[in-house]
């Protein structure tokens, strides 16, 4: 099967700081237990089927619409209540970096493609610095909406690192 040489996508930027370790931050980024935490948007369970944190391994999982807001989106999107996704790491740095790409293949009417994703992580005097850096999505109204999503996640993930 021949690869499909795709056009350069602007990408966008997103940063936060957490008030937390690189070990507790990493963690949630690289267990399953720690994906199943905060990965998916605010009324979304996610199950990890798979989980191979190194080049060419990948996070494999089903993510679930579970909040009566988000199953009566799916269900107007044309789109199933469950979803299948798959990343395929491509560079493991610990405690450093992470890059993978994903397949949008849940998009009614629009043929899949692969998003690219660079997280960079930099311990700081306020804590870990955190860079996520992703491919822009086919329109700017699904971009938005991914970045949306990953800012949703990333409060999720705040949420849990809060000091007690």
């Amino acid at each position: 099967m021949a690869s499909l040489i795709q056009p350069a996508r602007r990408k966008v930027s997103i940063e936060r700081t957490f008030n937390a370790p690189i070990e507790d931050v990493w963690e949630l980024w690289t267990t399953q237990k720690g994906i199943e935490s905060w990965w998916g948007p605010e009324g979304f369970a996610v199950a990890v089927r798979k989980f191979d944190v190194r080049p060419g391994g990948e996070l494999a999982y089903a993510m679930t619409a579970t909040a009566p807001e988000q199953i009566e989106f799916m269900k107007k999107a044309g789109m199933p209540i469950t979803t299948e996704g798959r990343v395929r790491f491509t560079e493991v740095v610990p405690l450093k970096r992470l890059v993978f790409t994903q397949l949008a293949d849940f998009i009614p009417n629009v043929t899949p493609y692969e998003v690219g994703t660079t997280v960079d992580f930099e311990t700081s005097p306020q804590g870990v610095r955190m860079v996520l850096v992703l491919d822009a999505m086919h329109d700017e109204r699904w971009t938005q909406m991914a970045v949306m999503g990953w800012e949703g996640q990333l409060d999720k993930l705040a949420r849990l690192l809060k000091p007690a």
